[in-house]
Parts: C-alpha cells; sequence; structure tokens
C-alpha cells in the first residue's frame, strides 16, 4: 500500500496560516518601532535639556543611611548596594505578608461556615471592616497606634524578654555559632523527609484509602530534624537579650514601628480579600459532597479539610494569585510611612543624581520580576491542585 506523501505547506495569501504569520511579524514590527521611538525621544529630550542618562550612577557612592536593612550598610557604599537593601526590605514584607495572610485569611474564611453564630459574626465584621478602609489609611493607622500609642523606649511594655515600645519591637537572637548552622542544615533535611513522607502518604491513600496525617507528622519530621543538627551542632544556648536603656532599647533583634506597620497593614487588608476567595471556593463545591462526608461519619473538622478544601482549591488559587500580586505590590504604599522599601530607595537615589528614568525602571524590574515568579510558582501549584481527566 503507497504512502500518501505529506501535503507541503503553500506559502500564498489564500493561506490562513500564512496570514497569520505575516500579521503577527507585522504587530511585532510595530511594537518594536513604537518602543524604540519612545526610547530614542526620551534620549534625545534629556540630551537637550542635559539630562544625564545611564545607569552607571550605580556604581557611585550613596552618601545616604538607611535605618533598617538585613545587613551593614554606610553612606560610603554604592547605590547598587542600596538598591540591593530596598529590594530584600520589599521581599521581606511580601514573603511574611504572603504567608500570614494564606493563614489569617483562610481561617476566617472557613470561619464564615461556622456553626456558632458568634464567630460568624466576627468573621464576617472582620471581612467588612477591613475590606472596605483604603490600605494607605491603614497603614497610617497602624504607624500612628505604634509611634504615638506606644510607650517610649524607658517604659517599654515587658513580657519576658520581649519589650514593645515606639521604638518597635525588640526580642532576643542566638549568638552565631556552628549549632546554628546544623541546625539550618538538619532544617533542611528536616524538610525533604516530610515531602517524602507526604508522597507516601498519599500513594497509601490511593491504594488503601487510609487517612494518614499530613499536617502534623510533616509538622514533628521538620521541627526534629532541626533539633537534630542542634545537638550535633553542640546545643548552643547563648542568646543576645535586648536591654532597657535611657533612650532605646539595646542589644537583640529588633522589628521596627515602620515594618510592623507595612506588615500588619497589608497582611490584615489582603486576608479580608483572601477569606472571601476561600468562603467562594468552598461555597462552589456542592452540598452533596458535605451531606456524603458527614454519613461516612467523618466530623465538621474532617469534612472541611478532606473533602471541601481539596475540591475548593480549583476555584480559590486563580484569584489568591491575584491577591498575592496585590500584596506585593502595595507594598509600595511604604514609603508614606518612611518605610526603607525599594520604592523609597528608588525615590532617594532620584533627588540625588536626577536619573528619574532608570530608578522608575529599576523599580518597575523588581515588581514585574516578582510578580512573574509568584505567578509562575501559583501556576505550577494550580496545575498540580487541578483535577486530572482520564
Amino acid at each position: 500500500m503507497l504512502k500518501t506523501p505529506p501535503k507541503k505547506k503553500h506559502w500564498s495569501w489564500r493561506s490562513q496560516a500564512f496570514r497569520g504569520l505575516i500579521y503577527q511579524i507585522i504587530a511585532l514590527l510595530v511594537i518594536s518601532a513604537a518602543v524604540w521611538f519612545l526610547a530614542h525621544n526620551t534620549l534625545v529630550n534629556m540630551r537637550v535639556r542635559g539630562i544625564q542618562s545611564g545607569f552607571d550612577f550605580l556604581l557611585q557612592t550613596a552618601g545616604f543611611d538607611i535605618g533598617e536593612s538585613l545587613y551593614p550598610f554606610d553612606s560610603g557604599e554604592p547605590y547598587w548596594r542600596a538598591f540591593l537593601i530596598g529590594l530584600t526590605n520589599t521581599l521581606r514584607v511580601a514573603v511574611l505578608g504572603i504567608i500570614l495572610t494564606t493563614l489569617i485569611g483562610a481561617l476566617v474564611g472557613i470561619g464564615r461556615f461556622s456553626r456558632n453564630a458568634l464567630v460568624r459574626g466576627l468573621c464576617m465584621a472582620y471581612v467588612e471592616f477591613f475590606r472596605n478602609v483604603p490600605i494607605l489609611l491603614q497603614l497610617l493607622m497602624w504607624y500612628l497606634l505604634f509611634t504615638e500609642l506606644l510607650p517610649a523606649a524607658a517604659e517599654a511594655w515587658t513580657l519576658g524578654p520581649l519589650f514593645l515600645s515606639k521604638g518597635g519591637l525588640n526580642f532576643p537572637i542566638p549568638i552565631w555559632a556552628t549549632g546554628q548552622l546544623w541546625s539550618a542544615i538538619g532544617l533542611l533535611a528536616g524538610a525533604a523527609l516530610a515531602w517524602l513522607y507526604l508522597q507516601w502518604a498519599r500513594r497509601q491513600f490511593e491504594a488503601t484509602g487510609q487517612v494518614r496525617s499530613r499536617f502534623w507528622v510533616p509538622v514533628v519530621i521538620v521541627i526534629l530534624g532541626s533539633l537534630l543538627g542542634w545537638l550535633l551542632g553542640g546545643a548552643p544556648t547563648a542568646l543576645n537579650y535586648p536591654v532597657k536603656g535611657e533612650f532605646s532599647i539595646e542589644n537583640g533583634g529588633a522589628l521596627t514601628p515602620e515594618f510592623l506597620a507595612v506588615l500588619l497593614g497589608l497582611t490584615f487588608y489582603t486576608a479580608a480579600f483572601v477569606a472571601e476567595v476561600v468562603r467562594a471556593g468552598i461555597q462552589s463545591v456542592e452540598q452533596g459532597q458535605g451531606e456524603a462526608a458527614a454519613a461516612l461519619g467523618l466530623n465538621r473538622g474532617q469534612e472541611m479539610r478532606l473533602v471541601m478544601l481539596p475540591q475548593a482549591l480549583r476555584v480559590i488559587i486563580p484569584p489568591l494569585t491575584n491577591q498575592y500580586l496585590n500584596l506585593t505590590k502595595n507594598s509600595s504604599l511604604a514609603v508614606a510611612i518612611g518605610y526603607p522599601d525599594v520604592v523609597s530607595i528608588a525615590n532617594t537615589a532620584i533627588n540625588q543624581t536626577g536619573r528619574a528614568v532608570e530608578c522608575i525602571s529599576l523599580v518597575m524590574l523588581v515588581y514585574l520580576t516578582t510578580s512573574l515568579a509568584t505567578s509562575l510558582l501559583m501556576n505550577w501549584y494550580n496545575s498540580r491542585a487541578a483535577i486530572k481527566e482520564r
């Protein structure tokens, strides 16, 4: 039997594929020309007005101090290190905010289905209050709370080794030793073992229908791994405790009022939206699923954890991703209360160097990169949680 030779593609205007290719090429050329025109026109106008351009200023001395950073910085260091500190400050707020927002939003969203009328009412009041007050006002509210209502450092509120005052929250931190490194290694090893356990528990459930602990056992594995590493490293217990001084709290670690205000403001605001996302996702699951779970003898917590939430995830994850992106982008409002994020550093650099286009481009690149990374991670998780068709 003779095989039919493959048809050759005819590159004629009558071919829909050929026309589509030509249209795409034309669109790319138009977009490229528009970008080139805008960039060329901007550079020409800057040159006419005597405005310097270029990113060479990043190697120049910054000449200003940064009030809060995870690593030392002084005014004699270059601008690129200042932008790096702004980036780490932004990521610190974004990552911690996403974690706390997820926990609070999930609890409040599930609480909307509680059989206790008081719990339902409190959850609804939380959502309606924080969702309908602008985020900038909430940031200012938290900042004024920390800087006006709290006592001075000399009269700081004390809870064990913790100090809370106008200067922020001070707490003891470990004195770095080999044991901390071994503890971190043990933490990573415990996380890897916990992941392997979760995979095994999932296979066991699919094979036998027996439900294994998917929360407490992994948590215990991670804690034991970190504890074992700490013991192998010599079990160091030395801590650097904060000490109440005449004008400030000295030693130990500290969370500044600006950081606390930004973190709490973004967390409570975004968690109200996440709670509604969780509520809508749970409501999208058919009521018969809950009735079937009750008929099998599952209690209310098992019904929510094993039946309702897994099915609701495919509805929850896409809008949840939007809320994570909003939290990260809303962190740019931290400049209003003096938190040194990447926007604040860029504003200072613009005032000193006049490189407005370059500094704004760096800020845009930071938020574009973080948003794309968040979307990529959540899309991967969404594909894992989606129902697989046979």
